[in-house]
């Protein structure tokens, strides 16, 4: 298992109610969450074998961008 992480522009709850269906179905992906409180808006994912290119054309699909942190 490993964590991804997230700089992203999900930031409010209308935002992660979009997101949800996809990041739900994506394969891969264990968990997920976006700190919204937090201004650049962290996503976090804990996935088995999703890769980032693969969590970012996700969040692009639904109109969403996403860039990787360490």
């Amino acid at each position: 298992m490993k964590t991804l992480k997230f700089k992203t522009n999900i930031n409010c709850g209308g935002c992660v109610s979009k997101v949800t269906p996809f990041l739900n179905k994506q394969e891969g992906v264990e968990s997920w969450e976006v700190d919204t409180n937090n201004p650049d808006k962290i996503l976090t994912v804990e996935t088995d074998s999703a890769t980032e290119e693969e969590v970012k054309v996700t969040l692009q699909k639904v109109g969403f961008k996403a860039e990787s942190i360490d």
